[in-house]
């Protein structure tokens, strides 16, 4: 692990228009590379505030946001946004995959859409095909649309297309809001695998204390933000 954060908000206070408080104030938080970090807080807490914060969704109204090297705050949106699809892969908590789009083409969006990531994924084709076996994708489902695969299956290919291109950071949103407790454990064992192959950094955020079980750092998200008891 370096001395460096991979991640640091210093001085960070976000609040919504019409709102008399702060929804986050956070003095200091510091996520190092290769951490795997979980973020618990109630419904209502902040949560997809702070990672729309950290991927650069929104701005802070004041602090610093610091996400490998780079000031987001001072880069505009277009900017923010390619920073974005290059060095992020985000697994929301509803999936967001195009019904329109195959498994496939789901999978393989962000490397249209970053030089980068389709550098780092070598051949795309290949590579997309290697994460969804390992993730336990059946081949015959490959050219399927995506609204045709169970809530399960929608997850890892949620999960693929946040690795492919090997991004830096890996996001996830919730992610295990819609599972049962086996598809839960098989799920997060197949997360961590994939994570660990490529050495991405993951903060993971829910309300789950169970899944907290997981992971080696565990923060409360009311122990980082003084403006907690927003709800």
């Amino acid at each position: 692990m370096t001395s460096e954060p991979i991640i640091h908000l210093h001085n960070v206070h976000f609040r919504y228009p019409g709102q008399a408080r702060d929804t986050l104030a956070i003095p200091d938080l510091q996520i190092h590379r290769g951490e795997h970090l979980f973020i618990r807080g109630s419904s209502g807490s902040g949560k997809t505030t702070l990672l729309n914060l950290i991927t650069g969704i929104t701005r802070p109204g004041s602090g610093k946001v610091q996400v490998l090297g780079k000031d987001l705050q001072g880069l505009s949106a277009v900017r923010r946004d390619q920073f974005r699809v290059d060095h992020l892969g985000v697994i929301f908590q509803q999936f967001n995959l195009l019904p329109y789009l195959s498994l496939l083409e789901n999978v393989q969006l962000p490397c249209w859409f970053s030089r980068r990531r389709r550098a780092l994924a070598g051949d795309v084709g290949e590579t997309t095909v290697r994460l969804l076996e390992e993730l336990q994708i059946p081949r015959e489902l490959f050219h399927n649309a995506v609204s045709a695969l169970s809530v399960g299956q929608q997850q890892r290919v949620a999960v693929a297309r946040a690795l492919i291109g090997r991004p830096e950071i890996i996001i996830a949103d919730e992610p295990t809001s819609a599972l049962d407790a086996d598809n839960r454990q098989r799920f997060m064992e197949l997360l961590f695998a994939e994570i660990d192959r490529q050495e991405s950094t993951l903060i993971f955020v829910s309300h789950d204390a169970y899944v907290a079980e997981y992971f080696p750092r565990v923060i409360e998200l009311a122990e980082v933000n003084e403006e907690s008891d927003i709800g």
